[in-house]
């Protein structure tokens, strides 16, 4: 398996790739892991270079911190009860068109950084999701298949709410209680599209080694090519756009799980994308 990844200090990441159990030093051939350099092929480009020799090894590679495998995006777009649980846990049927709305881009952080709760918050909760890197400019697709070729690769995405803000503070339209800094970790990794099937994935979280959520992308109402088709309708997707496509049953929202408390540590994953591990902390 190939994985892209962005490792060492907030705000100095070094692009870097792991192929054959080895991570080498991307920086020959990109500033970082972003738009740009995944329209150019980069992922492609790559993957040749280190087959051929080309790049060296990343030394020191497992002392770095681990940063969000992509750059900060012009847009995380997401999609709102995509799992028909969990639908019916925050008490509504399942939807009959994606619920589409947005995070800052500023809320992204590694996959292992604190999370922070805001001043004055009350009800944070957790939402593992499988999140989908576009590749390539997307306008007004035509199918689903259009839609899954527009994908450059997967990652694990912890959509972080502020459920009093969402539903009370929002206007009906969710982003206030989704945007705060801190609440999207997103990694540990970038896995290209070609190596995963999002069809049957299974996603799992935990609160202090307790079990919240464990679904899989089966359970998805609208499907990945889907979502990617349904938003090019509405908006260009750009090369190094975040979409979370949802998150299963299992959340504090539903009203079995305490909310979030300082001190307490969040764990999940998505198969084959890795795995997080977050402190909550003071904001």
């Amino acid at each position: 398996m190939t994985t892209f990844r962005r490792l060492g200090p907030a705000g100095a990441e070094i692009p870097a790739i792991e192929m054959d159990g080895r991570i080498y030093d991307l920086r020959a051939l990109t500033d970082d892991i972003d738009g740009p350099f995944l329209a150019a092929g980069g992922i492609a480009r790559a993957r040749d270079a280190v087959s051929g020799g080309e790049l060296p090894e990343l030394a020191g590679a497992d002392a770095l911190r681990v940063g969000a495998p992509i750059a900060r995006p012009a847009a995380i777009i997401c999609i709102g009860q995509n799992y028909a649980a969990h639908a019916a846990e925050s008490g509504g049927a399942p939807p009959r068109s994606p619920i589409v709305f947005f995070k800052h881009p500023s809320s992204m952080v590694g996959p292992n950084d604190p999370i922070a709760l805001p001043r004055g918050s009350s009800k944070v909760d957790w939402e593992v999701e499988l999140g989908v890197v576009i590749g390539s400019h997307a306008s007004y697709l035509d199918t689903v298949v259009d839609g899954l070729a527009a994908v450059a690769g997967y990652v694990v995405s912890h959509d972080v709410s502020e459920r009093e803000w969402q539903l009370h503070h929002s206007g009906g339209q969710w982003s206030m209680g989704k945007s705060a800094p801190t609440f999207a970790p997103v990694g540990p990794w970038l896995v290209p599209a070609d190596e995963v099937d999002p069809r049957a994935l299974r996603l799992w979280s935990t609160v202090n080694g307790e079990p919240r959520q464990d679904s899989t992308t089966a359970d998805m109402i609208f499907s990945v090519g889907t979502l990617v088709r349904h938003l090019s309708r509405y908006m260009a997707l750009e090369p190094g756009d975040l979409i979370n496509t949802g998150t299963p049953e299992g959340v504090a929202l539903s009203g079995r799980f305490p909310y979030l408390a300082a001190g307490d540590v969040v764990e999940l994953g998505v198969e084959g994308l890795g795995q997080q591990r977050s402190v909550i902390n003071e904001g």
